[in-house]
């Protein structure tokens, strides 16, 4: 035991005596590059100093060589080493560094999915960082506001396919790069809140590069990944007030831009036409009606005339890049397995608030929805909300609606865990005053029968349900004041209009009457009784399941003592004693 504990105890300074050598030949790379920098003299040392960072193990010792590596390049950035030159040997210094900067950015790639947490913010601050000063370097030399697109597009590619860390030296294995990964939940939101959510280039580059990524990969992950960020994505502009408040990450291209060629002194290049509009124009009156344009209408061609420094500008390219991406990511989220049926439920979820609204045309996205409502169960009714609010808000005319609502009632409704959403929406959905009476007629009966084999946790949602549609349309009241002896037969069809069903009962809903549970029975009087009582409020049963009916039971207060008779037996068969009973009462009698 104590060699073993030597043992380990030589092992630990050995590591830490390494450490201290890492450290001290990181600061010597560092001030020696850094005077030769500053006397122009060889930059050979750079690739020594990136050659050790890939091959350090020690978490410190890497976090240390990363910084003193991004300090060396924002030196050589500032100088001016990376813009173009008319001397070919600056020319050659200049690839050579742009060589070891690009090895420098694969190794931050990798660090993005690093055990080490630190390392992974760092790497991200640092890569944005370069970002910054690349493209100021671009701007200085071109002399016009630029984004360093190429080192912005291995962030992103880095961001959505999640290379393995390659600290120590580690070369990636064929296994590895097909092993399921998805994106650190750190980086992610500190790209989102630092970056993604904030600044109004960031997001549209990010919103146009994403695309061809996702395009070129067949790596199921990177939608998943990319979707990540897009859910969390709460900066979209919706007006053009909201671009010009939001901030830059390089500042340069803040700067308002000239308008596109072709188009007059003082046009937008957000307006329906290239026309100045003066308040005294005799032209603006009749070309009100003209130039006013729906929210969300496609944006025109002349957005492919703009620059990308107007298009920056420009909330119509905003939406145009948006919509480009969503409809290219949707498709890659379909899918009847649990995987992608989880998927398309966060899309569903955010789809109405959060993508919609900020689409060229919402209907764009009908098909998608159309499909998902297919797959049933949760993914299907979410899918159904997403209808009808494209039906209601943006004017999408779907004449099948209710029978695929319709469809959702099958035997195994009111036994699964989504009943209580599904009458949210079903409330929600039949509410209107304008729906036939042949309509709603179907919806009530087939609940009715459906909850003949229900649990007493879902009858206490359909009786409230049955009752406010009743009370709401009263043209319904004759499905239960009707006396006749034979109902006229429900038919089974799949479409709600052809049921037959208001010339049927709700005779299911008073067999509940005699339901065993008293909660159902006492509930199901309800329609014996004159309809003056107000609509109840779905909520309060939407929650109920079988512990909350025995727990409610429990809890009730026993008003009296109930009515109990017990008279003491005689015998053990109740009839005289044991003294001259038969043989089978003797034995019987303890």
């Amino acid at each position: 035991m104590a060699l073993h504990g030597s043992r380990s105890g030589k092992g630990s300074g050995s590591r830490k005596r390494l450490k201290v050598q890492d450290d001290l030949r990181i600061k010597e790379l560092e001030d020696n590059l850094t005077a030769s920098i500053s006397s122009s003299a060889s930059l050979n040392p750079l690739a020594d100093l990136i050659s050790l960072t890939v091959s350090l193990h020690n978490p410190q010792s890497v976090l240390k060589a990363i910084y003193a590596c991004y300090r060396l390049f924002v030196l050589l950035i500032s100088q001016g080493r990376l813009e173009n030159s008319t001397s070919e040997q600056e020319k050659l210094v200049r690839v050579w560094v742009l060589e070891r900067l690009d090895e420098y950015v694969q190794f931050l790639t990798g660090l993005l999915q690093d055990e080490e947490p630190l390392l992974r913010t760092s790497a991200l601050d640092i890569l944005m960082s370069l970002l910054k000063h690349l493209s100021s370097s671009l701007t200085r030399s071109s002399h016009t506001p630029q984004f360093h697109v190429p080192h912005f597009k291995k962030v992103v590619a880095a961001l959505l396919t999640c290379p393995l860390s390659e600290r120590g030296g580690k070369k990636q294995t064929v296994q590895e790069v097909l092993l399921a990964r998805g994106l650190d939940a750190e980086v992610r939101d500190l790209f989102i809140s630092k970056w993604l959510n904030v600044n109004v280039d960031v997001r549209w580059f990010f919103l146009r590069d994403a695309e061809p990524v996702l395009s070129s990969t067949i790596d199921p992950h990177v939608p998943e990944n990319l979707l990540a960020l897009l859910e969390r994505l709460e900066s979209v502009p919706a007006t053009p007030s909201d671009l010009k408040s939001q901030s830059w990450w390089v500042e340069e291209l803040q700067t308002k831009p000239a308008g596109p060629k072709n188009a007059p002194t003082g046009s937008d290049p957000d307006s329906d036409d290239g026309l100045e509009a003066t308040e005294d124009d005799w032209r603006k009156f009749f070309d009100d009606e003209k130039q006013k344009k729906p929210s969300g209408q496609e944006p025109s061609t002349r957005l492919r005339r703009l620059t990308v420094h107007q298009s920056l500008h420009s909330l119509a390219s905003h939406r145009a890049v948006f919509t480009r991406l969503w409809l290219r990511l949707l498709p890659r989220l379909s899918g009847n397995n649990d995987a992608e049926s989880a998927l398309s439920l966060r899309v569903l979820n955010v789809m109405h608030r959060g993508v919609m609204p900020h689409l060229t045309r919402a209907v764009m996205v009908m098909d998608w929805v159309g499909r998902c409502v297919d797959y049933g169960g949760a993914v299907g009714l979410l899918a159904l909300n997403t209808l009808f609010i494209l039906m209601q808000e943006y004017n999408l005319d779907y004449p099948s609606f209710y029978t695929r609502l319709y469809a959702f009632l099958d035997q195994d409704l009111l036994h699964l865990k989504y009943r209580s959403r599904f009458f949210r929406l079903a409330e929600l959905f039949l509410s209107s005053m304008h729906l036939p009476a042949t309509l709603l007629a179907s919806f009530v009966k087939r609940l009715s029968r459906l909850s003949l084999t229900a649990p007493p946790s879902s009858i206490v949602i359909t009786i409230p349900f049955v009752y406010n549609i009743l009370r709401r349309h009263p043209a319904l009241m004759r499905m239960i004041h009707r006396d006749d002896e034979e109902p006229a037969p429900f038919e089974g069809t799949p479409n709600p209009n052809l049921t037959n069903a208001l010339d049927s009962s709700l005779w299911e809903l008073r067999s509940h009457k005699r339901h065993y549970h008293a909660g159902v029975s006492t509930l199901a009087c309800i329609f014996d009784e004159a309809f003056t009582k107000p609509n109840y409020p779905l909520e309060d049963f939407l929650d109920h399941t079988y512990a909350t009916l025995i727990e409610g039971e429990l809890k009730r207060r026993t008003k009296k003592d109930p009515a109990v008779e017990i008279d003491e037996p005689i015998g053990t068969f109740g009839e005289g004693d044991d003294s001259g009973g038969t043989i089978v009462e003797s034995l019987w009698t303890f």
